[in-house]
């Protein structure tokens, strides 16, 4: 990194750099709710005084996927604030911007756009937190680009390879070549790195003049085997990596000696975790570039809120805490309000030098209680801080370290008892606590068709983007292709064959780990194509229609009450009644539940042929999904021989079955006679009036088999 003479600046790029402002974050909070939105406007600031040419973002701009209105609209005005005006732009870009914002109905950069006045341009990748979603992919950063407030590049339409384009910018002598990658899965990405399906294209012309800048939103840190992205996946022609998504800051750019490029981490804006890393002083950056040479400017936050804390191990103070004191759980207390008491000292002196510096400051007080001591109690510490700092609920965090001692050994090894740090464990992924609950689990209770990586991947997205309908749109998907796979293979309706097939297919499924994401991206899209369908259903339903289904009802509680047995019912359903009971006797309700087997059956008696219809396999099991697929084929019965006997359980699947016809009537005259005649009497009325009755109750009926459906024989 060289120095830049910044006297020469039509040469030379000025660029504001900021990631993970995370706007919206406890905006209902009374007293952080504004932090975001304050410091968001400090950024545009500076980058109005400092003159720069655009502004770059490194994702995370917002901090919830489907930001608030407030949010929305706050956003919106600063933006129009700061970064509309009537500066000339004083850069150009030279690259096909059809393809850079080719996922835009606005495909070309803002500022030459000749319905607006745009004097600071922002460009910005999406994170995990703002990251596309639903039908449509869209995120709210397109809702700014739309607006013509924002250029939001990055995007990738294939998870399959990516090509990755570059902006391509030019000042004076000085070129840019942006390259940006929104954020994705990093065990997908990682894969993707592996497997070579990453391309970073560079320009034809002059590729050695061009200053490489590239700005991706990924774990930096390792947090698995395959959760982070390895900056020696990266291309050496890089000049500078501004990484997003990491929110200690580290905005000094520093060498990678391997790959002979810089990294610089900005940071993020405001604190969203009570983290070491997040103790750091915040800073943005003001970017120098000058053909190959850069000058990275720190710029501290004014108005970021101060945060402390510290890390108290009661062990290590044996003169002051001893467990077996009756009092020492006092004594631990006073200790921690003394040193509450020093932190917000220091805050204050701070604080007088910087009055733009929120008053109250963010505590946080790690203590280890290992070695037989007891905590007390945090709310009523709390209550003594309420008003002087932010969190006074999240001041004390007691925590208490494991100590494993060595498999082979007889005594403990202290020097390898090392503890983990507390900034490590503490972000536990969706996905992970899915494939761990599930690698501990029972066997009763075990996945025997779905895989952990899929299950956890549904439980993500209906946890982060709200997709309601995932988990059970992946199990019907991985169904049906179960059911399919069996069909094919004609495996013998015997469970222990089928679980066996089963077993192996899902076995070759999870060895297939690019199959099994596009099965899971696949059921993602059938759960909000299923959302956007019922929103669409919702919105176009009007009172008209409610109307009309409800005088629908209504004329068909009237056609029951004239077919059944009288029964005193006040209006509509009857709130009396016991639920599924549309009259008090019970074989004509039993009749009624069937009223449209029997309305079918009486038509087929007049083409005398034996039509079956398709019930849905909601609810399926495995074999049972299997013994229907077996009894798919359609033959013509005698009905001289057999009489079609419906049985419904409470589940949601009809099986039927053929009995002999003699052994119908024995089992009907099994039971009683006044039943009989008056489930024969309500079936006989119910078809000669030719009323089609239909009841969406699965209330228990105990007189349910012998008020089916009887067809007469030729």
């Amino acid at each position: 990194m060289s120095p830049i003479n910044s006297l020469n600046e039509e040469d030379t790029f000025k660029i504001l750099v900021a990631t993970d402002i995370h706007l919206g974050y406890l905006e209902k909070d009374p007293v952080r709710g504004n932090d975001t939105f304050v410091t968001f406007d400090e950024i545009l600031r500076h980058a109005q005084q400092k003159e720069v040419d655009f502004i770059l973002l490194g994702g995370d701009l917002f901090h919830e996927n489907k930001p608030s209105r407030k949010t929305l609209h706050t956003c919106i005005e600063l933006l129009r604030k700061y970064c509309m005006g009537d500066r000339p732009v004083q850069f150009e870009i030279l690259s096909d911007q059809s393809v850079n914002f080719g996922f835009s109905k606005f495909p070309w950069v803002n500022y030459q756009d000749g319905n607006l006045n745009v004097c600071i341009p922002v460009f910005s990748i999406h994170g995990n937190h703002d990251d596309p979603t639903g039908v449509d992919a869209l995120c709210a950063l397109d809702i700014l680009s739309s607006a013509g407030l924002l250029n939001h590049f990055g995007r990738s339409s294939s998870v399959e390879k990516i090509d990755i384009s570059p902006i391509l910018l030019h000042k004076g002598s000085t070129k840019i070549a942006l390259y940006g990658l929104g954020s994705i899965p990093d065990e997908r990405l990682y894969r993707m790195f592996v497997n070579k399906q990453v391309t970073m294209l560079r320009p034809k012309e002059d590729e050695d003049n061009w200053f490489n800048l590239f700005v991706i939103h990924q774990n930096r840190s390792k947090h698995g085997a395959t959760n982070y992205i390895p900056e020696q996946f990266l291309d050496d022609f890089i000049d500078l990596v501004i990484w997003g998504h990491e929110h200690e800051c580290k905005i000094a750019p520093t060498r990678n000696e391997q790959q002979l490029f810089y990294v610089s981490q900005p940071g993020s804006s405001v604190v969203t975790s009570l983290s070491p890393g997040e103790a750091i002083k915040k800073h943005i950056g003001l970017l120098h570039i000058k053909g190959k040479k850069m000058n990275m400017e720190k710029i501290p936050l004014e108005t970021a809120r101060s945060f402390y804390i510290e890390d108290i191990v009661l062990a290590d103070h044996p003169d002051i805490f001893n467990p077996d004191n009756p009092k020492v759980t006092q004594a631990v207390q006073a200790f921690c309000m003394e040193k509450v008491e020093t932190l917000l000292d220091n805050a204050e002196r701070e604080r007088l030098g910087n009055p733009r510096q929120p008053e109250k400051p963010l505590l946080r007080l790690r203590v280890d209680y290992s070695g037989g001591f007891e905590p007390f109690n945090i709310h009523r510490f709390s209550q003594k801080f309420m008003e002087r700092t932010a969190n006074p609920k999240d001041i004390i965090h007691f925590f208490r370290h494991r100590e494993q001692k060595e498999k082979n050994e007889d005594e403990v090894n202290f020097g390898k008892l090392v503890s983990r740090p507390a900034s490590e464990g503490m972000t536990l992924r969706v996905e992970d606590l899915v494939k761990q609950y599930f690698q501990t689990a029972e066997k009763k209770v075990q996945l025997s068709l779905l895989t952990e990586r899929g299950m956890g991947e549904a439980v993500q997205e209906f946890v982060d983007k709200e997709e309601k309908d995932a988990i059970e749109e992946l199990v019907k998907f991985q169904l049906e292709k179960t059911q399919r796979f069996l069909k094919e293979r004609h495996t013998d309706a015997e469970e222990a064959k089928i679980d066996e097939e089963v077993r192996k297919f899902r076995e070759t499924r999870k060895e297939n780990i690019e199959e099994e994401d596009e099965e899971v991206r696949e059921a993602m899209t059938r759960a909000r194509a299923l959302r956007s369908h019922e929103a669409g259903l919702a919105s176009g339903s009007s009172d008209d229609d409610l109307m009309d289904m409800g005088a629908s009802e209504q004329k068909n509680d009237d056609s029951d009450a004239g077919s059944t047995v009288p029964s005193s019912r006040g209006r509509g359903r009857g709130k009396g009644q016991a639920r599924g009971g549309r009259g008090q006797n019970l074989a004509s309700r039993g009749t009624s539940r069937r009223g449209r087997g029997i309305a079918s059956q009486d038509l087929s008696n007049s083409s005398r042929t034996h039509k079956h219809v398709a019930t849905p396999t909601k609810n399926m099991s495995i074999i049972d999904a299997f013994k229907s697929l077996r009894q798919q084929p359609s033959r013509n019965f005698s009905a001289k021989n057999y009489s079609e006997d419906i049985i419904d359980d409470d589940s949601d699947v009809e099986e039927v079955s053929f009995t002999a016809a003699s052994k119908v009537t024995q089992r009907s005259s099994s039971m009683s006679t006044s039943t009989s005649k008056t489930s024969r009497r309500s079936s006989q009325s119910q078809v000669t009036r030719g009323v089609d009755f239909e009841s969406d109750e699965d209330e228990f009926d105990p007189f349910k088999s012998t008020a089916t459906s009887r067809r007469k024989p030729r």
